[in-house]
């Protein structure tokens, strides 16, 4: 694991990853204002075609919704996911493997929904599917 991944998992501890600032330990369970702890928790992926005609190209934009949020805008356009908890926690692995099989089926790019919250998670990811060939651009898609 890089020196970059390690620094980042390790604001975990007492998280500030946002501007909420919350200090909850989520390396121990603790969870803050967006509810989730170390692990990734996404809601839904696949090739998506709602954003704008560059990032969708011709096969889609390699869409991966992080599930729950750390703005809690009340017009969310995506409140379910959002503010619901909806979603299921997955392994690095799993996630490093997603964005894998998003370049593989053809999409253009790996766009992360709401990701601020989930930064260190997606690091981890992303050098694992680094190393197994994982070359598309990355999208930080946040509110």
């Amino acid at each position: 694991m890089s020196d970059i991944v390690r620094e980042t998992e390790s604001i975990l501890q007492k998280c500030e990853l946002c501007p909420r600032k919350c200090h909850v330990n989520r390396t121990a369970g603790e969870k803050g204002f967006c509810k989730t702890g170390d692990k990734p928790f996404i809601s839904s992926w696949g090739p998506h075609y709602g954003e704008e005609r560059p990032l969708v190209g011709r096969h889609g934009s390699g869409t991966i919704f992080f599930g729950n949020c750390n703005l809690g805008c009340i017009f969310c356009q995506n409140y379910p996911i959002s503010h619901s908890e909806e979603g299921y926690e997955i392994s690095f692995e799993k996630l490093a493997s997603i964005m894998m099989e998003l370049q593989n089926i053809g999409c253009h790019n790996i766009n992360l929904v709401t990701p601020t919250h989930q930064v260190p998670m997606i690091l981890r990811a992303l050098e694992m599917a680094k190393g197994k060939g994982f070359s598309l651009p990355i999208v930080y898609n946040c509110g």
